[in-house]
This record gives structure tokens, sequence and C-alpha cells, in this order.
């Protein structure tokens, strides 16, 4: 007996301009959704966004264009290429007009990045690097905090007036 499988469906596919193919900024996904009343679309499963004019190429779970503002919002395991940089986050923001990335970790994590630093003696122009904001410090998060035990004692967070101070134990002992 023979078993056929089914083929997969296509992934769905977005050009978000009607600018020729290299200007066009791309989004491919397994499911999208269009909204033309709030002009946003929502792409799920696989996302993968390109957009050549700027040399972005990034994935993510989910992706939402909102054309009104020009701005992309991927969330779930975000990577953002462009030029030789990367970037991690959980939530990336892509400012088209600014050409600006903001980005958020998961909860108990940071974001990253990894950009391209030419050798001074080299005579290429120096690449650009995706700029990125970051929240301050103490920023709220997107997520709430884990539920606590009624009889659990709340954490105890130290400012950092009262932290000690450890000695230098270096292997390498300054002089």
């Amino acid at each position: 007996m023979r078993l056929r499988s089914r083929p997969r469906p296509p992934l769905a596919q977005t050009n978000v301009t009607n600018e020729p193919p290299d200007r066009a900024l791309t989004i491919r996904s397994d499911i999208q959704e269009a909204n033309s009343k709030t002009g946003v679309v929502t792409a799920r499963g696989n996302v993968q966004v390109n957009y050549p004019a700027r040399q972005i190429q990034a994935t993510s779970a989910q992706a939402q264009y909102y054309s009104r503002e020009r701005r992309i919002v991927m969330t779930g395991n975000v990577y953002v290429l462009q030029e030789g940089n990367s970037l991690r986050g959980e939530v990336v923001t892509y400012l088209i007009d600014e050409g600006r990335f903001v980005a958020l970790p998961n909860i108990s994590q940071q974001v990253e990045s990894i950009y391209l630093v030419r050798d001074g003696s080299e005579t290429k122009e120096p690449v650009l690097a995706p700029q990125l904001e970051l929240p301050p410090v103490n920023a709220p998060t997107l997520e709430p905090p884990p539920i606590l035990s009624p009889t659990a004692p709340p954490p105890r967070i130290l400012p950092p007036a009262a932290l000690p101070i450890v000695p230098n134990r270096s292997a390498f002992p300054t002089r």
C-alpha cells in the first residue's frame, strides 16, 4: 500500500509596497490576515521578512505590519540580519521611516546584538549597524511577574549602595 502525503500549502506572502521588487518589503508566513480598516497585516508561523532596499532579513514567530504607522512588530524568537550585523530579541519593532530597531528581551534575558567592526587599516566604508534603542533598565515588562505563593516571603532587593564589595581576586594581580 502506498501512502500519499498531502502537499503543504504554499506560504502566504505579502508585498507591502507597489515598488519594484528590490525595494519591496516582503513578508512570508504560514498564515496571514489583512485588515483594510486598520491597515494592519498580521503574519503567523515561520515568518520571514525581506527588505532588500535596506539589506534586512528577519525571522520570527509572528509579525504585524502597521501600514499607516509604517512599522513592523516582530514577536517570538526574533532574529534580524542587516549587512552582516545581527539582532536577537523576543520583540523587535522596526520603524521604517527612521530605519531604527527597538528590541525587548524575554523576561530575565537580554537582547543580543552582534556588530561587524572593521579594523582601522581597512579602506572600505564602515558597515552601518542597525540603530538599537533599549528600554530603561527598570522599564515595565510585557509579561506579568510570576505569581508567588502567599506564604513565601517577598524577594529582597538590595539597593546598589547595600551590595557587598568583593575584593579583586584576579589571577593577574595589579601593582
